[in-house]
């Protein structure tokens, strides 16, 4: 990632804290592992998202110094740079979360934050499980609301790249033969549906009127009877089944 295309991420008018850290959700803090080239981005950001609550348990600027800590730290999330010294960002998500993943134990989310917003870079990113993608060009607040909301188990995408997701998502889903689907109960879809449509379990709760655990324990029997991993390959089940067409 080119230095001179993101913003300090550290910097704030009158030099008072980046978020509130009494926002944070849940029980417990999120761990995070932040992975980026350049030292200065990683530090501020790292302070950054410390400043908003979350626990950064790690950093890294390459592929391999990537796939160390988060093994050694067991994160839930990892915010990720596609651009590596010593390969591709997309390396790491394949390493974590694919067929032959070499992390064992990883159940987080990635987050990619990059400077690029290219097609063939945010598609190769979330067909290898990546749960978001934020350019660099969002203000730090946004940013460390996208950590935020991904860390809630939601897909979060910059304006304008949601709808390139969803679209090739669906054209895949055309050429693809549709597995039988096991019986979901009718509140079992609802959740489905709203997971297709990116709201995060806290925001499908106030929806159906019911409680963020409520929904995690639909999200986590729905995941065990379509046999998925996260909340990702959901999404993408929920996308193909045309669930998110659904009002």
């Amino acid at each position: 990632m080119s230095h001179a295309d993101r913003p300090r991420a550290g910097h704030r008018a009158g030099g008072g804290p980046a978020v509130d850290g009494s926002a944070a959700q849940g029980p417990a803090p999120a761990r995070v592992v932040v992975v980026d080239d350049h030292p200065l981005w990683r530090e501020a950001l790292s302070r950054d998202l410390d400043q908003a609550g979350f626990v950064v348990v790690g950093t890294a600027g390459s592929v391999a110094q990537a796939l160390r800590v988060v093994a050694a730290t067991r994160p839930g999330l990892v915010v990720l740079d596609l651009t590596l010294p010593d390969g591709s960002g997309v390396e790491v998500i394949r390493a974590l979360l694919g067929p032959a993943a070499v992390a064992d134990g990883f159940t987080g989310a990635v987050l990619v934050v990059s400077a690029s917003g290219e097609q063939a870079d945010v598609l190769a990113a979330v067909r290898a499980g990546a749960s978001g993608y934020v350019v660099t060009s969002a203000r730090p607040e946004e940013l460390v609301d996208a950590v935020r909301r991904t860390a809630a188990a939601a897909a979060v995408f910059s304006a304008g790249l949601a709808a390139l997701v969803l679209g090739e998502m669906s054209r895949a889903a055309r050429d693809a033969a549709t597995p039988s689907t096991p019986r979901l109960t009718p509140r079992e879809i609802e959740v489905l549906r709203l997971v297709a449509k990116g709201l995060s379990a806290r925001d499908a709760a106030q929806r159906l009127g019911v409680s963020h655990r409520t929904v995690q324990n639909h999200v986590h029997n729905v995941l065990g009877k379509l046999q998925l991993r996260n909340r990702v390959e959901l999404a993408r089940f929920a996308v193909r089944e045309g669930y998110d067409d659904a009002s």
